[in-house]
């Protein structure tokens, strides 16, 4: 016989009473008890970490749960589920039953002062999923259960109205102090079910006895950096005190302006800030693309302290990469979104808010979109048996999307007026999320919703993607658990970016199209918005894979393609490797940098008006390029034009060795006529016949 299930609760209940407003309050009270905690203000505390998953799977319990897919697990603020309701990646925990006897226990591991909890909805296309009002209880022994007290009552706290807006609700008393809590819904949504998702505010207390020294300490960090948010001002005001401190090596520079009118700020290290040096090659950081996503943007502050505290200290490493590579940081793509986000605050904001421009485009999709127009050529080629003028780099960006009507946000243009005029070489664009480096391409071609799409240095980018990957402690810790939906840990933490999801226009796949630059994505966290206190612990995830990932911009081949004659710099040569099939060009003074894993390459350089140069160049593992210079020689045609231009006479040899050309190309074309006419009069005997 099946067990019968208590009835649905629905909302004709007497409305509860409700103890605190679901928002941060503007005065909050002062905590007395713990001397500890003497004069620190309630709602204070920092998130436990269900969020961010400090908080372990063992450490949440659930007095029932409707499948795998929506246990305790799955109870973290934030949380996305998959595409399909019904798989172990769901997306909120849920109760097998519909009644008030339900809970969510987090076990916060020893003593702590709890001051708050945030509530959100069940994240679904599916389903609309949320808790309306709720309990919370405390406990030390999981025997004794103790209220949330309003006055003499039992505090009942108001939760959401939808399914993606976090509620905060603070303690209004004291006496929270205790091991573990539990969230006990009340009512929910009349057409629904009882689910939550939630993240809980506490301060653990001292341990005097050292009863709990068994436990993992949190890995923290001894770098004195600068460890908080920054909104703008304050990003400015810490940028500029870099340049301060390290005026001979640091410039701050804008690139443009948000449509808010925020500029762009980029911090610019070098030991010759503002030029650049024949052969060191450019690299680039850029963070805050979608604005809520913002450990990108603080790890670059901090990477920009770091490098000028090492550097003044003789630190070798830091002096080298200095003195060898010109680094430009971009901590804020997004400066208008990261406002929006900031008001709100880290657990607040939620999942989306400040992810768009002010103007509501994603710019992850709003760079042009050269993945079409490459594979539209090659069918073209392929149809007509005839080699397309576009070849496959530099592709030149369509014209619908430079009109001023085109739906292009004002600061994806500055990006790409900033790539036409720095010659980078690497970059990494960092965003939030996940825990994963994406690689292009990340387009399908047929437009699938994933579909594995490498380009021909599919070999360096996956190369590119574990450096960062298998050095960054997060990403590379064996025993951690799955942001959301994905498990990425099988794929030892990188994946081509169409093979994860399709994204037409992303900046990785224009990079790579329109210029010589090479461009991953690095997914840098679970969280989109660490709580301030996580800070020290997410830079020492990422402190070495930041440094090791812009060491890579001194692999492959370099040098300096020049004119044989004048010794003078030639721009925009070719660089040809054999067997892959893109190119690389020189830039304004003739110098180019080609990435490539170790081995032995063909290396072709062309240029217009000059002949071209093969030689083979051996790429080691060492962490420094193969130096391959080319000096071209001037085509006769070429040598011909220039004198004549300047109304010098061609030598003779000249004279003569132009005419060899026109008469070699005469027979050419003479016999390629005559193999069409002789092919014609066997068609029309063949007709005859």
């Amino acid at each position: 016989m099946a067990e019968k299930r208590p009835k649905k609760i629905r909302k004709e209940v007497k409305k509860p009473k409700l103890s605190t407003k679901m928002h941060k309050p503007n005065a909050v009270k002062k905590i007395t008890g713990h001397p500890s905690l003497q004069g620190k203000p309630v709602g204070q505390c920092p998130p436990l970490g269900l969020e961010s998953l400090r908080v372990k799977d063992t450490q949440l319990r659930a007095s029932s749960y409707k499948r795998r897919g929506l246990g305790p697990h799955r109870g973290r603020l934030n949380i996305q589920s998959g595409l399909e309701d019904g798989d172990i990646y769901d997306g909120a925990w849920c109760a097998q039953y519909e009644d008030k006897k339900q809970w969510l226990e987090v076990d916060a591991l020893r003593p702590t002062r709890f001051t708050g909890v945030i509530l959100q909805g069940r994240s679904s296309i599916w389903s609309w999923n949320f808790v309306e009002t709720f309990k919370v209880q405390f406990s030390n022994d999981t025997l004794v259960w103790k209220s949330a007290m309003n006055g003499s009552e039992e505090a009942i706290f108001q939760g959401n109205q939808d399914t993606e807006t976090p509620v905060l609700a603070l303690f209004n008393e004291s006496s929270t102090v205790a091991r573990y809590i539990r969230i006990n819904p009340q009512t929910w949504h009349e057409n629904g079910t009882v689910c939550l998702r939630a993240e809980v505010l506490g301060c653990k207390l001292p341990d005097p006895n050292n009863i709990y020294a068994w436990q993992q300490t949190e890995q923290s960090s001894h770098d004195k950096l600068d460890f908080r948010h920054h909104n703008y001002k304050e990003m400015r005001k810490l940028m500029k005190s870099v340049t301060e401190d390290c005026p001979d090596i640091t410039r701050i520079y804008s690139i443009g302006k948000s449509h808010m009118g925020l500029k762009m700020y980029v911090m610019e290290i070098s030991d010759n800030p503002g030029k650049h040096e024949l052969g060191e090659p450019e690299f680039r950081y850029v963070a805050g693309m979608h604005g809520n996503e913002v450990l990108g943007r603080e790890l670059l502050l901090n990477l920009m302290q770091y490098i000028c505290q090492e550097y003044k200290q003789g630190d070798q490493r830091i002096v080298r990469l200095v003195k060898e590579t010109r680094i430009h940081l971009l901590p804020s793509m997004n400066p208008d979104g990261y406002e929006m986000a900031y008001k709100k605050g880290s657990e607040l904001a939620g999942w989306a808010l400040g992810r768009y421009s002010y103007e509501g485009i994603d710019m992850n999709h709003n760079f042009a979109d050269l993945n079409k127009v490459m594979w539209d050529a090659i069918e073209y080629d392929f149809q007509n048996n005839d080699k397309s003028k576009l070849i496959n780099h530099y592709i030149p960006i369509p014209e619908y999307y430079t009109s001023e009507d085109a739906f292009v946000a004002l600061e994806t243009r500055a990006v790409i007026n900033w790539m036409q005029n720095i010659p980078f070489v690497l970059s990494a664009n960092l965003h939030g999320g996940e825990l994963v480096v994406t690689y292009p391409f990340d387009r399908t071609e047929d437009w699938a919703p994933r579909d594995d799409t490498p380009t021909p240095d599919n070999s360096f980018f996956r190369w590119l993607a574990t450096v960062y990957a298998s050095t960054n402690q997060a990403m590379s810790n064996p025993d951690r658990r799955p942001c959301h939906n994905e498990n990425f840990q099988r794929y030892n933490n990188i994946i081509n970016g169409a093979n994860w999801h399709t994204v037409p226009g992303s900046m990785n796949d224009f990079s790579y199209l329109h210029t010589n630059c090479f461009d991953v994505t690095v997914e840098l966290s679970c969280d989109k918005f660490p709580h301030a206190s996580e800070l020290p612990t997410e830079w020492m995830n990422n402190r070495e894979s930041l440094l090791v990932y812009m060491e890579q911009v001194h692999r492959g081949i370099k040098g300096v393609v020049r004119d044989k004659d004048t010794e003078a710099g030639i721009a925009d040569a070719v660089i040809k490797v054999d067997d892959i099939d893109h190119h690389v060009r020189s830039v304004a003074d003739g110098d180019y940098w080609r990435l490539l894993n170790p081995g032995e390459y063909e290396v072709t350089a062309s240029a217009e008006g000059y002949n071209p140069s093969t030689r083979r160049c051996q790429v080691m593992y060492d962490h420094y390029p193969t130096v391959c210079d080319f000096r071209l020689t001037k085509t006769p045609r070429q040598r011909l034009k220039e004198m004549l231009a300047k109304g010098i006479k061609p030598p003779k040899d000249l004279q003569i060795r132009l005419r060899q050309l026109r008469l070699r190309k005469l027979r050419a074309s003479t016999k390629t006529i005559n193999r069409r006419r002789a092919a014609a009069s066997r068609r029309v005997r063949s007709l005859g016949s």
